[in-house]
């Protein structure tokens, strides 16, 4: 087998997310209906339920739920998918704006009825205007990225945000991971300088692949503490007695 063999080999970089949303969309949004594949950097392959991505209030975790709850005036909805927090708050009066990296994405949030733009974080697009609540939630606050880019990322938000805004979000303790499938790939991140809950993913849909991009799965003392000097002051933390899970709301 050749050089040019093995290159041929590699998936095409392209809106893989999107096209599992657009085919999970097409399917009613069915249970199962599409499999969301991720690939971890080391190999590890986890497949989900696409349709959590247009999951209704009553069906979201009791965290997910708090949060949402919290979001006042004008609303950022940073990592919007398919558009499952837009809809709803669109529903309850709130003028949203979603942001995702993936075209498809935005315009099916767009289809359901909210606001979306192409963007991600820190980047975001510069004409979006001020807001009253920046949300984070779906487990969202993993788009800080790890300890060296979530200054950037709540810096990138506070800019985003009005004078007194909130920042809401939900997030993910990624424990000590012993015993566990991750324990070899908290201690190959501590080993490279990473956070241990750092994971460095791509979605596949066959042969079609994201680029690879990080997701920090930080403890509530790692969100604290990345929280500690920037332009955010933490309000409140809920922890979910019964799993890793945690909700936070933030004030500038």
């Amino acid at each position: 087998m050749g050089v040019m063999d093995l290159v041929a080999k590699q998936p095409r970089i392209d809106d893989a997310f999107g096209r599992v949303l657009a085919r999970c969309w097409e399917a009613g949004a069915a249970p199962w209906s599409v499999v969301e594949v991720i690939e971890r950097d080391d190999g590890l392959i986890a497949a989900n339920d696409a349709s959590r991505y247009f999951s209704e209030p009553a069906q979201w975790s009791a965290l997910d739920r708090w949060a949402w709850e919290q979001a006042e005036g004008r609303i950022l909805d940073v990592g919007c998918g398919g558009g499952r927090h837009a809809v709803a708050w669109v529903a309850r009066g709130h003028e949203v704006v979603g942001v995702d990296p993936s075209p498809a994405a935005v315009r099916i949030t767009r289809e359901r009825g909210a606001k979306a733009v192409v963007g991600s974080v820190p980047s975001l697009p510069e004409d979006l205007g001020r807001f009253d609540t920046i949300a984070l939630c779906g487990d969202s606050l993993g788009l800080l990225g790890g300890p060296e880019q979530a200054p950037q990322v709540l810096s990138a938000l506070a800019t985003a945000a009005g004078p007194g805004a909130r920042l809401i979000g939900t997030g993910t303790d990624p424990g000590d991971g012993a015993d566990t499938v991750h324990a070899d790939y908290h201690s190959w991140n501590l080993s490279r300088s990473r956070a241990r809950g750092q994971l460095r993913l791509r979605v596949r849909d066959g042969a079609v692949a994201t680029p690879w991009f990080d997701y920090w799965l930080a403890s509530p003392e790692e969100f604290a503490a990345a929280v500690d000097g920037s332009a955010w002051t933490l309000e409140t933390l809920h922890r979910d007695p019964a799993g890793s899970g945690y909700a936070v709301s933030l004030r500038k």
